[in-house]
């Protein structure tokens, strides 16, 4: 296990542990991603295909549209949101979807904020706590049955 920087909380939540999906190029939400299954839908896009439901989702920057919100928070009512958002530029569109989700009564994904090169260290599987640490784990963690 190795210990990653400490991202800023943004809309604090539940500790996440996941897959890291990191996005090598800024991602516009709407147009961009399917909003019932979380697929990248931008042909163009580098991630093309890859799911961000259940990801911890490091995403360095955005392509704006004042419709992301909408569509991240459809995401989290189909229950294809990321487990957690983590931007190196604050997309405040973006977070508000997870903000209305939250004043909604709906589980949503913490959002944080951690600068790029931090989060070049973030590979593989991870754990991010409430106070935005994050640890580089193995494996996921087994289930008891």
């Amino acid at each position: 296990m190795t210990d990653a920087p400490v991202a800023s909380v943004l809309v604090p939540g539940p500790a996440v542990t996941g897959p890291i999906l990191r996005l090598t190029e800024p991602l516009s939400f709407w147009g961009g991603v399917d909003p019932v299954t979380g697929r990248i839908t931008d042909i163009r896009h580098p991630e093309h295909g890859q799911c961000v439901a259940g990801t911890i989702l490091l995403v360095p920057e955005t392509r704006g549209s004042s419709s992301s919100s909408s569509i991240m928070l459809e995401l989290i009512r189909a229950g294809a949101a990321p487990a957690a958002l983590v931007l190196d530029r604050v997309d405040a569109i973006l977070v508000l979807g997870i903000l209305v989700a939250r004043e909604m009564g709906l589980a949503h994904p913490p959002a944080y904020r951690l600068p790029r090169a931090a989060m070049a260290e973030i590979a593989g599987i991870a754990a991010l706590d409430r106070q935005g640490r994050i640890t580089c784990l193995d494996a996921l963690p087994e289930h008891p049955t």
